[in-house]
């Protein structure tokens, strides 16, 4: 499965394992090659349910994976597969994270899975990972030999509070060096972590999360103002976020219908 040889055809593939991340958490395995850049997804077909696009969060030579929480009557389908069972692919899409040193990397609940495999390219990077509480967090093992801050809202594991207030203190550490913010998790902490960079003067790269119905630039569903997530993103840099007036403010239903983020995300699963 290259990217080069890539069409719109989805192709049958065959779970290799399941991963248990945590509460509700689960990722999924496949023994194919896949030419994917970090911060790029796939579209994963479950027939007689719908198709859903799904950050690449592990990746090497011979197998990658994406990871899933469930939240609604898609993930839920998914969260009861088994190793064997199969499901439909199609994909690589979309742009990637750059890669540049210096970085701390900001990821909210299952957001980490969207920058996973950019931590994995990155040099000595900065992580923060945030989560309700400890049972949320996902990828510690994976990442115990990294210089991480764990943070939970509820304090049950790592430091109590949001990444929001681990990357202030961060960036306001006169010793610090980092000169670039990568994020992706709930929009309202992304649009927070834009923020506190353009404070800082820090450039800053942020993963949105849209309805996506192609993949490829057809349906629009997936527009920020003018920008197509699925095709000028879903990796959007500063001076694209700056232009972004809906970037944490709305987003549109498989319906095509404006509505608040909040509303998006009690709806949308």
């Amino acid at each position: 499965m290259e990217c080069q040889e890539r069409t719109e055809i989805p192709k049958l593939m065959e779970i290799s394992e399941v991963v248990y991340e945590g509460k509700g958490q689960k990722s999924f395995f496949f023994r194919h090659s896949l030419n994917c850049r970090p911060g790029q997804f796939v579209m994963v077909w479950l027939p007689d349910v719908d198709e859903k696009p799904m950050a690449v969060s592990y990746i090497n030579k011979n197998e990658f994976a994406f990871t899933s929480q469930v939240v609604g009557k898609w993930t839920s389908a998914l969260d009861k597969l088994k190793k064997h069972d199969k499901v439909w692919m199609r994909g690589p899409y979309g742009s990637s994270f750059s890669i540049k040193k210096n970085a701390c990397v900001v990821g909210g609940g299952v957001g980490m899975a969207s920058v996973s495999t950019l931590i994995d390219k990155l040099k000595d990077p900065t992580i923060i990972n945030g989560a309700r509480s400890k049972e949320h967090l996902i990828y510690l093992k994976r990442y115990k030999n990294k210089n991480l801050i764990a943070v939970t809202d509820d304090g049950s594991y790592g430091k109590k509070g949001f990444t929001t207030d681990s990357l202030k203190e961060l960036l306001n550490d006169n010793n610090n060096k980092i000169k670039i913010v990568y994020t992706c998790g709930p929009e309202i902490m992304m649009k927070k972590v834009f923020d506190i960079c353009n404070k800082y003067k820090v450039e800053c790269e942020a993963s949105l999360e849209r309805m996506m119905k192609c993949g490829f630039g057809v349906c629009g569903v997936c527009m920020v103002n003018d920008q197509i997530v699925c095709m000028d993103g879903p990796v959007f840099n500063s001076k694209q976020l700056s232009k972004m007036s809906e970037f944490g403010s709305f987003a549109r239903l498989k319906t095509g219908r404006k509505v608040t983020i909040n509303e998006y995300h009690s709806i949308h699963a």
